[in-house]
């Protein structure tokens, strides 16, 4: 009975906000003469703040085309501005810039959930040795990473030499797929500097107290799923601004520069 108490509860106050909510709103439309997303880009700067804002209010309307409005393609985004501006009433001559700044954002929220699949996509792939490609691009991996070595062959305990766990490299990517992969291979080309640093620190126990007691050594396979996304976020931010920043801060700057705000 208790239980049963507690969900009803539960549910009369779920009932009671949301219905206070939408009535604050209307409220706050009648009394500004703007909906929720004119005034989220009016009270907003371009950015992160501006576009989450604007992915939440879509996301939680109850119209079916604001909801439906984050996963069209992106051919489809002019178009769905134009449905949603009719569909809220805005007059485009009083408010010019407002398609503008609705169109930034939604191409942002399209953009980063495509890009999203298909991450996820390249992470479901699994490695093939059959694939040419596949090895081809191990091997150039290889290279990079040791270009004064030459590999005896496709299976060889040289791979632990760049934090490979065995003598066939294709195991150890069954967690992050082809995605892997392409990780480690783009930070060796594009950053080999830090990355041969990376693999000499991953070398050395002295570096880790854990790693002395646990494992002879992070692998460099392992050491550069954590260090990649710092190097790159990090590059471009000075030392003593980046110590000051709490993660809320980081986080949104972050974001702020991925959708080039």
């Amino acid at each position: 009975m208790k239980h049963f108490l507690r969900v009803l509860t539960q549910l009369l106050v779920l009932l009671y906000c949301k219905c206070l909510w939408r009535g604050l709103k209307f409220v706050i439309r009648k009394v500004t003469g703007r909906c929720e997303l004119q005034r989220i880009c009016y009270n907003n700067k371009p950015g992160a703040r501006r576009t989450l804002k604007i992915e939440t209010s879509l996301k939680c309307s109850k119209h079916e085309l604001l909801q439906s409005a984050v996963s069209v393609p992106p051919d489809s985004v002019e178009k769905t501005i134009d449905d949603i501006m009719s569909l809220k009433k805005i007059n485009l001559d009083t408010n010019p810039q407002l398609g503008i700044s609705l169109q930034a954002c939604l191409f942002q929220i399209v953009g980063y959930r495509n890009l999203v699949v298909e991450v996820e996509k390249l992470r479901r792939e699994p490695y093939d040795c059959e694939n040419r490609a596949h090895e081809e691009m191990l091997m150039k991996l290889w290279k990079e990473l040791r270009p004064d070595s030459p590999l005896s062959g496709r299976i060889s305990k040289q791979w632990c030499e760049i934090g490979f766990q065995g003598n066939d490299p294709k195991t150890d990517f069954r967690g992050m797929g082809l995605l892997g992969l392409h990780n480690l291979l783009y930070f060796a080309e594009h950053d080999k500097a830090t990355a041969l640093q990376v693999l000499h620190d991953s070398l050395q126990p002295k570096h880790s107290m854990h790693a002395s007691i646990m494992h002879p050594h992070i692998p460099f396979f392992c050491s550069c799923f954590f260090f990649i996304p710092i190097t790159v976020m990090r590059r471009n931010v000075p030392k003593e601004e980046a110590s000051k920043m709490s993660k809320a801060e980081w986080d949104k700057k972050q974001f702020d520069k991925a959708i080039g705000a």
